[in-house]
């Protein structure tokens, strides 16, 4: 029960409850009186203050208590998703992962009274996850796949620029924290962050055939045989953003989705779709019977850039950075290229020499 004591100007002077069990009334004048009663009401229903304040640090107290109603979504995301499990692995940005469903008592650990959670659950989630970093990088994944954002961190001064992201992730109870520019280095795994950081749910290859049934008229793919530094495949593909080069066949789709490879994109990965087959040369032999020219590139012989036709359907294939194309794959190609220069290096790097390409290729057929 509310009692209150206003002054001449109508406003509340003192607020205070009633200790209706212990027959105390607080005196109206000064507010003192009763609370002792009251305070200790509520310690009997809350627990020790010792508990109260280990459930404010996400300890193993209890349950953290809810934030305040008025509290904005970011100060919400500062505790949203926490809990007991986040002190299972360490600085593992997967240590709050999901626990395997409980049957009954004999799947609980006895001292932390929690479900044991299953080590090779957690191998194959981080398989299935990967994290990504960068502002830019970050509000393009947001706009074209929220759905695959399982988890993110926020540095305070970037809250600004992803207002829309946290509404959405607290919308769908995406779980999300504004932290300490420390804490994000840990969960990022970089010092490179750039303010911000998603686990998200990576992308799979598309088979050849699903890529041809939908595939343009004026279509370049690039192949990219055992190209592996994600800078380089972070460059590539930001350069076939810009070209309008939407295909990469690759070995591994999940080197596109490196959080490096993501970040050097700037946003480009979202404009790209990995490509794969049976094998990489099963791949250029289905291109192949489509329509589409094999073009290689060396950097000792091959038709000049400058004076090459090339054509509106084709896949341009470049190989590692060390060794360049394998025999085998170069042996597939229908057409070789080479880009002229000094000759006081041996060759480009194959992230320069794709933007080249691309470019030309773009500018013969856009």
């Amino acid at each position: 029960m509310n009692d209150e004591f206003k002054g001449k100007s109508g406003k509340v002077k003192v607020m205070y409850v009633r200790d209706e069990e212990s027959g105390q009334k607080p005196n109206p004048r000064t507010g003192k009186g009763g609370r002792p009663a009251a305070r200790q009401e509520d310690n009997r229903r809350s627990g020790p203050r010792s508990g109260a304040r280990n459930n404010e640090e996400g300890g193993r107290g209890g349950a953290r208590s809810p934030a305040p109603r008025g509290a904005s979504n970011t100060e919400r995301g500062r505790s949203f998703g926490r809990g007991d499990d986040n002190r299972s692995f360490g600085d593992s940005p997967w240590r709050t992962v999901s626990r395997p469903p409980v049957a009954d008592d004999s799947q609980l650990d006895d001292a932390a009274n929690k479900p044991v959670i299953d080590p090779e659950q957690i191998r194959r989630q981080r398989q299935e996850e990967t994290r990504v970093y960068g502002e830019n990088a970050c509000q393009a994944l947001f706009l074209s796949r929220p759905e695959s954002i399982v988890r993110a961190w926020f540095i305070q001064s970037v809250t600004p620029r992803f207002r829309e992201t946290l509404r959405w992730l607290a919308a769908n109870r995406k779980a999300y924290h504004v932290v300490e520019d420390a804490e994000l280095t840990k969960a990022s795994g970089t010092e490179h962050h750039g303010g911000v950081c998603f686990i998200i749910k990576k992308r799979m290859g598309m088979p050849v055939t699903e890529w041809l049934t939908k595939a343009p008229t004026k279509d370049c793919v690039l192949a990219l045989e055992d190209v592996s530094n994600p800078h380089n495949l972070g460059g590539i593909m930001r350069s076939c953003a810009h070209f309008g080069v939407k295909g990469l066949l690759v070995n591994d789709a999940s080197l596109l989705e490196s959080g490096a490879a993501v970040r050097t994109a700037e946003g480009g990965a979202e404009h790209v779709q990995a490509i794969s087959g049976e094998s990489f040369a099963d791949g250029l032999e289905a291109f192949r019977k489509a329509g589409y020219t094999i073009v290689t590139t060396s950097s000792h012989e091959g038709t000049p850039l400058a004076k090459a036709e090339l054509p509106a359907k084709m896949v341009l294939v470049l190989g590692q950075e060390s060794e360049g194309l394998s025999d085998s794959a170069f042996q597939q190609g229908d057409l070789s290229l080479s880009i002229g220069g000094t000759g006081n290096v041996e060759s480009l790097n194959v992230s320069v020499a794709t933007g080249i390409l691309l470019a030309e290729w773009w500018r013969q057929n856009a």
